[in-house]
């Protein structure tokens, strides 16, 4: 089970934490945790595939919007955790 990461408030979790999480569980080999954070914060995109400051417990986005440093924070957490899986097919082989 993936631990939740602390929110400012109880109600409202800011997105970049989250995100970094999924950055600090690749760096540390914890992989499959990793991934599994990452497919879930993709579910939190709009249909269009953007993301807020902040999410609610429900998936509802909140704050400005779009948000630069998210996207950003989700680009960098996906490509070292691709680096992370390419690491460990490579040392499986």
């Amino acid at each position: 089970m993936v631990a939740p990461v602390p929110a400012r408030c109880p109600l409202v979790s800011a997105a970049r934490p989250e995100i970094a999480y999924v950055d600090a569980l690749a760096r540390a080999g914890r992989i499959d945790q990793a991934r599994l954070v990452l497919e879930k914060m993709l579910t939190y995109a709009n249909h269009l595939g953007l993301y807020s400051e902040e999410i609610d417990l429900t998936g509802r986005q909140l704050g400005n919007f779009p948000q630069a440093f998210t996207h950003l924070a989700l680009i960098d957490a996906a490509i070292t955790l691709d680096t992370a899986l390419q690491q460990a097919r490579e040392g499986g082989r």
